[in-house]
């Protein structure tokens, strides 16, 4: 995996193999978001159809990847929410302007993420846990095991919340192997935060959406 993402790497190859599952696309007519289980299991359907079906546009150019993510997975991730809890404690010190600068520049940053995992795309399959009742939640785990072959099983989970407002479930976070996305990358800004400020975190995002989208050589093929 591509070392600009660090201690995101794992996540981010987890993510992508974890949301490909059995279902045939047709199983599900909308992405419905008034059922986290049901919206997870859909968009996933989509998105990797999507892939497969322009495999050699993409072939041709790798930054088609970036539009796929923006249009089938963005607007299912509560990238703002994602966003203020990896500033945490150091959102309230932040002057408005500066966080909405970081709400933009990290959307982009996800978008940029997914696009290189999903560099890494080879038809993995994944087994869901049973949906769970979720009426009256605002905030659950879709919980899955990722089955890749002879490699050992991966544990994952998405955590999944209802927006106050449109009622709707959009994904905040993702855990793999008990590693979360959001509490990794907390960790890993924070020092930056505190010795350089906001705005080398921002530079730092930049430069990782900047560079080029590079195909797995088995996407490749």
């Amino acid at each position: 995996m591509n070392k600009r993402f660090g201690g995101l790497s794992k996540w981010l190859l987890s993510i992508v193999t974890a949301i490909v599952f059995v279902f045939p696309a047709a199983t599900f007519a909308t992405e419905a978001q008034d059922d986290p289980y049901v919206m997870i299991n859909s968009v996933a359907t989509k998105t990797f159809a999507r892939i497969k079906k322009e495999k050699d546009l993409i072939k041709e150019n790798p930054e088609l990847l970036r539009s796929v993510m923006e249009d089938e997975l963005l607007p299912y991730i509560d990238y703002r929410f994602s966003a203020f809890k990896v500033l945490g404690k150091y959102a309230s010190k932040v002057p408005r302007e500066k966080l909405l600068e970081f709400v933009s520049v990290f959307r982009e940053y996800l978008i940029t993420s997914y696009a290189v995992a999903l560099g890494y795309y080879d038809d993995q399959l994944v087994e869901f846990a049973p949906a769970l009742e979720f009426e009256g939640r605002s905030d659950v785990t879709v919980r899955a095991v990722i089955k890749d072959g002879e490699r050992p099983d991966i544990k994952v989970a998405f955590k999944v919340r209802k927006d106050r407002q449109s009622n709707e479930w959009q994904v905040y976070d993702m855990i793999a192997e008990g590693v979360s996305l959001l509490s990794s990358k907390r960790s890993e800004f924070e020092s930056i935060l505190r010795q350089d400020g906001i705005d080398k975190v921002i530079e730092l995002m930049r430069k990782s959406i900047d560079e080029p989208i590079k195909l797995n050589e088995k996407l490749d093929k």
